[in-house]
């Protein structure tokens, strides 16, 4: 994969060019000691600067080297792309971090179809650049002069957000970050593929469950149309997707929403967060299983669980077992009260059915045990934790490992815990709650 040369005006130019493409430094350095204005030179049809031919190679060193020489890293070449939108298309991320290092601009518009870096990295699927220029984004003018939120939904000339793009192209990585970053789910576009279409008509166009299972779990709205009156699931079902089209059936079960708008949610340690969103996903699978039950189509595994996955708790035996569900070892803990519950529990607490909940109005959750607004959640520490600190990828396995145990038995249970239990009491709270109370949500 690389950017091919085009024809250029001279031997030594080509002889430049191709040591750029093929990273070859020392021959580099040798032509701009013989004319030290050579990386001011461009291909003559596609217009390509020695930067851009870096970029798009991933040639990190010679990338370095010509930005050293105080070359502007926002050259464009004849479609007004620059280095760093070819080096996001291309999938470099070395080059975009040094790109970005050296002040690139990130909201730069190509003149194919209007695109940024943002849109380039979400259309070919490469969610490592896109994580670094999100993450960019939140240190340069940027959040300043547009804002974070405005960027990252940002449009190109056809009405097309980077969040529509990944939609369409299968690329789940993205969504899920696009998602998580802030991306609306619901907007449509102007012409792209169909006008008025949301990601969820995208993707449903494209047939990527993952893609359809992530944006419903975010708040798309299954009965939201296109500008063709059309909801997803009659595009899933015009492009044969017949996976897609169940989960997208308006006849079919809503699945549970991830809880966006509510403060403490947006502010969760990774961890916490981590075990939420994966209890969540195993909840809409179970809801999929049911709904794809005595059909061709197979379920496939969502898209973020992990092969191999030990069953076993005996890691967390020294939590306790959640006063909710009876079913699973308490994973969350309430800051301000202390009282904990699994990471089942805790999501029906938050979430809901609802197909767009940012247009609602949300109250906080309380504290199931003692009736306590909640302000934040944590991840509950062992015993073996507060002795002594643990590297952070292992803490994140041990508890995917507790959150996922039993997947096809009863680990489900929580999150209808409030509706089998007339009557729980709380870790050492000694109060009794009814039904009715414990059911006070949003």
């Amino acid at each position: 994969m690389g950017q091919r040369l085009s024809c250029t005006r001279s031997s030594r130019e080509h002889e430049f060019f191709s040591a750029v493409q093929s990273g070859d430094v020392e021959l580099v350095e040798l032509c701009l000691r013989r004319d030290p204005a050579m990386f001011n030179q461009t291909t003559i049809y596609d217009r390509l600067s020695s930067l851009h031919i870096a970029a798009a190679n991933g040639r990190l060193e010679v990338l370095s080297i010509i930005l050293e020489r105080s070359v502007n890293p926002d050259l464009l070449n004849r479609h007004k792309q620059t280095p760093l939108m070819l080096a996001a298309m291309h999938g470099k991320l070395a080059c975009v971090q040094r790109l970005l290092q050296a002040g690139a601009n990130i909201l730069m518009f190509d003149s194919l179809h209007g695109r940024t870096c943002l849109h380039f990295a979400a259309y070919y699927g490469h969610y490592d650049c896109l994580q670094a220029i999100l993450d960019a984004a939140h240190s340069t003018p940027v959040a300043d002069s547009w804002g974070f939120a405005r960027f990252v939904n940002v449009r190109d000339g056809n009405g097309a957000t980077p969040l529509h793009l990944a939609s369409r192209h299968k690329r789940p990585e993205c969504v899920h970050i696009l998602l998580d970053n802030g991306a609306l789910v619901c907007a449509s576009t102007g012409g792209y593929g169909c006008p008025g279409s949301t990601p969820l008509h995208l993707a449903a166009r494209g047939g990527s469950l993952d893609c359809v299972r992530a944006l419903l779990a975010w708040g798309a709205d299954r009965l939201q149309r296109d500008s063709s009156g059309r909801i997803p699931f009659m595009v899933a079902l015009k492009r044969n997707h017949g996976a897609c089209a169940a989960l997208l059936n308006p006849a079919s079960a809503e699945p549970l929403v991830w809880p966006s708008p509510l403060k403490f949610i947006s502010e969760l340690e990774p961890e916490a967060k981590l075990l939420l969103e994966a209890a969540l996903m195993e909840a809409n699978k179970e809801r999929e299983k049911n709904i794809l039950k005595g059909t061709a189509y197979s379920l496939p595994s969502p898209l973020n669980s992990e092969d191999g996955m030990d069953d076993n708790v005996s890691e967390m035996s020294e939590s306790e077992l959640c006063c909710i569900c009876f079913d699973q070892v308490c994973t969350i803990e309430v800051q301000d009260c202390g009282h904990q519950m699994c990471a089942h529990c805790t999501l029906a607490l938050c979430c809901h059915n609802k197909p767009n909940p940012s247009s609602l109005c949300m109250s906080t959750p309380v504290c199931p045990f003692c009736r306590s607004n909640i302000a934040r959640l944590v991840v509950v520490k062992t015993k073996a934790e507060d002795d002594s600190e643990k590297d952070a990828p292992s803490k994140i396995r041990k508890l995917r490992r507790s959150c996922n145990h039993s997947e096809g038995s009863s680990s489900f249970k929580g999150l209808t815990a409030f509706g089998s239990f007339g009557m729980m009491s709380g870790r050492g709270s000694g109060r009794r709650a009814s039904t009715s109370e414990i059911m006070d949500k949003p």
